[in-house]
């Protein structure tokens, strides 16, 4: 589950005090998610997004890159929509990191319609999602950082993997959302680094999630791993969350078999633990940089090793508030009933300090808008 760096979005308008209260009366519950009609908007949803992370290599070289692609729809009070779009590209060779962004409030309702097709416009780059069920165009260009772009397309080469055996995971007492992936999309395209255009294939694992309104009042941080076995075939989504205010955690996941069984994982099911530690030279925040994964049920005891430390991503939201999160491309390697493994990863980190530093400054943001009677 991957909410906490728009949770903070939501935080800047549920604070004491401010006058927007998020509904969630819009969410979309049932006992089995349905595509592929859960593939399209959740028209007036608390919180949902469309989320692809992966590996890609360059045909002529075989160097490898790279790619966070993600587009967030909220709406807080059920009338007006909000989108958030983040784009990130990893050079391992050149141990570059590169992201832009963008937060916009939309002058209407998303309309629920299918084939997906998702837009955004930040200076003179339009940024695009269209198609669905594992069939997508992906389509960006960096205004931030010239010379950064993709131009992607996907089939999916194993079916969807509905999280917690219905397509709704259940997070403790914290949240009921709605999950699926397809965690194994074949990708071929384009990608620009630097200004050269590189032919690339590879693999993309996709996310989709919606009704994640709840977590928005707990203090709380997230690791999330996505793994991609090279042989055998085989998938692995884990997570931790973590209660700053309690002292609490909450672990789970999915195994997704070489012919597609799929395994629910409690938090009883793996042990999770980290091997070394990163600060940032940005935001001095220090982040978990290596990780031992143990499956015991699976046969499986794997090394999560970032391609490269620095994969901080920095949004500047409202008023001066910043919200610093980690994301990044790993390599994985390790056992499987003790003959060795590998595969790739992409590993997400929100520390767990930071949700009290944007509350606060959420808390602040409120208290000004009712002494000036700003209200949206």
């Amino acid at each position: 589950m991957k909410n906490l760096l728009f949770a903070t979005l939501l935080l800047l308008f549920t604070t004491t005090g401010c006058a927007l209260k998020p509904t969630n009366k819009h969410d979309v519950f049932s006992e089995r998610a349905q595509l592929p009609q859960e593939e399209a908007v959740h028209k007036q949803n608390s919180l949902e997004w469309w989320y692809f992370t992966g590996h890609l290599r360059d045909k002529a070289t075989g160097e490898t890159f790279g790619v966070e692609y993600v587009f967030f729809h909220f709406n807080i009070t059920g009338k007006k929509d909000w989108q958030m779009v983040n784009f990130a590209l990893t050079d391992p060779q050149q141990q570059q990191f590169r992201y832009d962004y963008k937060v916009e409030r939309l002058p209407q309702l998303l309309a629920p319609t299918l084939p997906l097709r998702l837009v955004t416009q930040k200076q003179a780059q339009r940024w695009t999602l269209s198609g669905q069920e594992g069939t997508y165009h992906l389509q960006a260009r960096m205004a931030a950082h010239t010379g950064h772009a993709i131009d992607l397309t996907t089939t999916p080469t194993k079916p969807v993997l509905l999280h917690g055996g219905t397509g709704y995971e259940h997070y403790g007492p914290t949240a009921t959302a709605g999950y699926y992936s397809y965690p194994r999309l074949q990708a071929s395209g384009s990608v620009e680094i630097n200004g050269k255009v590189r032919q690339v294939e590879g693999e993309l694992w996709y996310d989709r999630q919606w009704n994640c309104n709840s977590v928005t009042t707990k203090d709380l941080g997230w690791d999330w791993f996505s793994i991609q076995l090279d042989e055998p075939r085989e998938e692995i989504m884990a997570y931790q969350l973590y209660n700053k205010a309690t002292g609490q955690s909450i672990g789970g996941g999915s195994h997704y078999g070489a012919q597609a069984q799929n395994t629910h994982l409690g938090q009883q099911d793996f042990q999770l633990e980290p091997l070394a530690y990163w600060t940032s030279p940005h935001s001095k925040l220090r982040y978990p940089n290596k990780w031992r994964l143990r499956i015991p049920s699976q046969g499986y005891d794997l090394t999560i090793t970032p391609v490269m430390p620095d994969q901080e991503l920095t949004l500047k939201l409202f008023a001066g508030i910043k919200m610093h999160y980690w994301e990044g491309m790993c390599r994985v390697e390790g056992t499987h009933h003790g003959k060795p493994v590998h595969g790739n990863s992409y590993v997400e980190i929100t520390n767990r300090s930071e949700v009290k530093k944007v509350r606060e400054g959420a808390e602040e943001v409120a208290t000004q808008d009712q002494k000036t009677g700003r209200s949206e």
